[in-house]
């Protein structure tokens, strides 16, 4: 291709938190530029945002549903390709099927849709179309995340046998939903998240990352969830114990009330010959300990050579690499995969290489399961079911 791809937007106007990040993240690597959008629920934050990112008015719309009519009657040359969805989860299938059902590639915020229902009708929708997908599970781009997969999979710590898996977060310690902070707000509220709240948001990235490191699934869980802000309707806290389907066994807390605590997902994976130990407050490093030699650092763009790590590595060691880089190697992977297929060439594994509709489905199941699992205290283990 000779051009760069047209990005839609549904959600992301100048009072939202994620879609900066999103733009900021599809616009790095000079493949995106942002053509239109509908930024907002209320059409004069959605006008007022076009202007900011110089849209041109006619590109700036009321809804989604008028976007998608009007984009697909554009000519080709001037049509965007694809759209990004970054709105709360209950407004994440109807956009999403949409866009499919006029042709544009989708990039979908996680989790993938409101219920596991949806997520499995968005999968035939998918296979109908042959469109391309990507789904933001933003840990999974990181350098260093993607050796630590590579490692697992050559076999360099044998059998997998524990994994340990922990996102503590502390920003919902207090009651936030009742000040007005609308990301507090929408995230704790059963209409607009879904049935989990700390786990929904949070706990499926543990466990995306967990089953994206190990190549492993997990089979059953036994679980236990909390909300310790007084009368907060999702929970705020939990915990889980994993069954995966190699005999492998897991544990898994996802906190939102560990005052104190940013964001500090962690992640150990151990086998029967060593293990390796990634922690998101220091990306650029991947500790691993063998049973029988000297612990090993590898650092991104020093000695990580594997070609899963260099093709999403941008500089140089010693040049600190994070959360935005993270989250543009899923676009930048996103985007070489459609540029390879409209250019009728197979894309290579690393263009393919970011969370698509399956992952979302996963994270679904988990969020399904453990919501069954958290809350009978009559059920100890409950299976993966779609």
């Amino acid at each position: 291709m000779n051009r760069k791809l047209r990005m839609g937007m549904v959600g992301g106007g100048t009072d939202a938190f994620i879609g900066a990040i999103h733009r900021l993240a599809a616009l790095m690597d000079n493949h995106i530029e942002l053509v239109c959008g509908c930024f907002s629920i209320d059409p004069e934050i959605s006008k007022t945002s076009g202007k900011q990112y110089f849209i041109p008015d006619e590109r700036v719309y009321e809804n989604y549903q008028e976007m998608f009519e009007k984009e697909a009657k554009l000519p080709e040359g001037e049509r965007m390709d694809f759209v990004t969805i970054v709105t709360p989860n209950h407004v994440h299938f109807d956009p999403a099927i949409m866009a499919l059902d006029n042709g544009f590639h989708v990039v979908l915020d996680k989790p993938i849709t409101f219920t596991l229902e949806e997520a499995l009708n968005l999968k035939e929708k998918l296979d109908e179309t042959g469109l391309t997908f990507a789904l933001t599970h933003t840990y999974s781009g990181y350098p260093a995340v993607k050796h630590a997969k590579k490692m697992v999979a050559d076999g360099d710590f044998g059998k997998i046998r524990k994994v340990f898996v922990e996102y503590p977060q502390g920003w919902l310690s207090s009651k936030l939903e009742d000040t007005g902070n609308p990301q507090a707000s929408w995230r704790t509220d059963p209409k607009r998240s879904g049935k989990a709240g700390c786990m929904g948001d949070i706990g499926t990235h543990a466990h995306h990352l967990a089953e994206y490191i190990t190549g492993l699934k997990v089979t059953e869980l036994c679980a236990e969830l909390n909300a310790f802000v007084s009368n907060r309707l999702l929970d705020d806290d939990g915990a889980a114990l994993l069954r995966f389907d190699n005999g492998a066994k897991g544990v898994l807390i996802a906190t939102q009330v560990a005052a104190g605590e940013e964001n500090a997902i962690r992640i150990r994976v151990y086998g029967d010959k060593g293990g390796l130990d990634w922690q998101q407050m220091e990306p650029n490093t991947l500790t691993v300990r063998w049973l029988d030699k000297p612990a090993q650092i590898y650092r991104v763009g020093t000695n990580m050579h594997s070609t899963e790590a260099t093709h999403n590595t941008r500089v140089p060691g010693g040049h600190p690499e994070g959360y935005l880089e993270a989250f543009a190697n899923i676009y930048r992977n996103f985007a070489l995969a459609i540029m390879a297929k409209k250019d009728g060439i197979t894309p290579t594994k690393e263009m393919l290489d970011f969370p698509g509709v399956e992952d979302g489905i996963r994270g679904m199941q988990f969020i399904e399961t453990v919501v069954k699992a958290g809350y009978d205290d009559t059920t100890k283990w409950v299976e993966f079911k779609s």
